[in-house]
Order: C-alpha cells, then structure tokens, then sequence
C-alpha cells in the first residue's frame, strides 16, 4: 500500500492538518504501538499545534513491510521521514519504546543542523539507567503476561486469538528493540528536555526518569503523574496541557522556520 510514496508519507500520519500551527510535535509510539495512539492528542493540540504521530512498519496500513529491529536503523530511517518538516520548529514526543527513539533522532537532528524545538519524554529511563531484558527471546505466553501487567491493551484484543497472532510478532519485535538498544556516550543535547512519568510505573522509576537530565545541556523539567505505565491513555490525558505549551514556546514570527 505504500510503495512509492515517499519517506514521509510513508511514515508520518497528519491526522489534524494545521498548516498555520506554530509548531509540529512528532509523536513516536510505545512498543507494539501505531500512529493512531496519538488521534486524541492531535485532535486535542489542534490547530495550536499540529501532530505528526509516526508510523512503524508491520502495524496497520504498513502491515505488509518487514518490521525494523534495531534502535539506530529505526531512528536513522525515522529521521529521514520528519527532516522535511524541520522547515518550521518541530518537537518530539515520545512513550514508553519511543522515549529513547525520540532521543536517538534529537541526537541525528542536531548533528544534521536541525536541532528539534525540544525533548519531551515519557515513561522510560534515561537512556544510560535502561535495565537488561529479554523478553523478546522468551515465550508468547510471557509476552501477553507482560502487556496486560502494564494495561496497555484492551482485554478483548488479547483474547482475540487471530488478532492477538498477527499483533505478536510486533510486540516481539518491539522488544527486541529495546531489549538490544545500548545508548553510546556522545555529547549532550543543547535542547530543553521534559521527562514525565507515571507514580507507579512498573518500567521507569522516578529517580530513573529524572536522569534524564543528564543528557542535555538545555531547561529540564521532571513532570510525575498518578498512574502506571500508560498514565497517559487516562480520560482527559494529563500530558495534553503540557503538550499544549509547546505553541507559546515559539514567537510568532518564527513559525515559518526561517533558518531551518
């Protein structure tokens, strides 16, 4: 369905067009994620700010593709697709899995001359504090036990056996991806970076979110909420606010991108 369409068509979902936003947010998904995680919250931010959610291959629309599982292909192939929107100030976003991404292509960007508006992170540890797993080599029992323990999908999808048989190997992926990441020591980002984390998150501790602050030489704001691993996913998502906020963080005449 997306042959030759181009990088970013391919990976970025506009589904609130704002051509008059002051500044685009990429939004990166949690493992085992799509693009239409972030509808509300582009539904939410616009027009003030205008959503680009991305789009990994393997999952909905680019079901067919063959999935990525390495944290630097992934980011290098991510970066591509969002430089031609650095024409304006663009933030990333990113949960859980596209936490650590959303650091990895700030890193690109900024070695790229396009150093993103700023770093918004959630639920996942500074990339030097991340813990050792391997769930990705173990069984699909394990895999099912782990996203129900952090309430991440709907009851009635993981008892959907043809749906939850196409949807594993994506977890599977997903993990490994994570599971395999190991940051490597580089400078640090310029741009200001907000962390933001669930009390009770079983996967990021608050002390291992606000080592976050080690990884910029910008602002940086720690942010915790009440909830779990997918806080965020809650009615009346306590990040949208904050998010919001990056409109007022840009002068109006710099919207165009001038220089970018």
């Amino acid at each position: 369905m997306t042959d030759g369409l181009s990088a970013a068509e391919k990976w970025i979902r506009r589904f609130h067009p704002a051509p008059q936003a002051r500044v685009r947010l990429a939004c990166l998904p949690h493992a085992g994620g799509s693009a239409s995680f972030f509808f509300g919250t582009s539904r939410a931010l616009s027009p003030a700010v205008e959503v680009l959610a991305v789009q990994y291959p393997g999952r909905m629309d680019r079901y067919a593709e063959p999935l990525v599982d390495s944290m630097s292909r992934l980011a290098d192939q991510v970066t591509d697709a969002l430089l031609p929107f650095t024409d304006r100030p663009l933030a990333l976003f990113g949960h859980s899995m596209g936490a650590s991404l959303a650091f990895e292509v700030a890193r690109r960007l900024e070695r790229r001359g396009a150093a993103p508006l700023a770093l918004v992170v959630s639920g996942r540890p500074a990339p030097h504090r991340l813990r050792d797993g391997s769930l990705h080599l173990g069984g699909d029992e394990q895999l099912v036990e782990e996203i129900t323990r952090l309430n991440g999908t709907l009851p009635a999808f993981l008892e959907d056996e043809d749906l939850l048989r196409m949807w594993l190997p994506v977890i599977r992926n997903d993990y490994q991806v994570i599971e395999t990441y190991r940051y490597e020591p580089g400078p640090a980002l310029t741009v200001p970076v907000t962390a933001h984390v669930g009390l009770t998150d079983p996967k990021a501790t608050v002390e291992e979110v606000r080592a976050w602050a080690e990884h910029t030489t910008g602002p940086f704001e720690l942010h915790t909420h009440p909830g779990g691993h997918f806080y965020l996913a809650a009615p009346g998502s306590p990040l949208v606010p904050h998010l919001s906020r990056l409109s007022t963080a840009v002068p109006a005449r710099a919207a165009g991108g001038a220089g970018r």
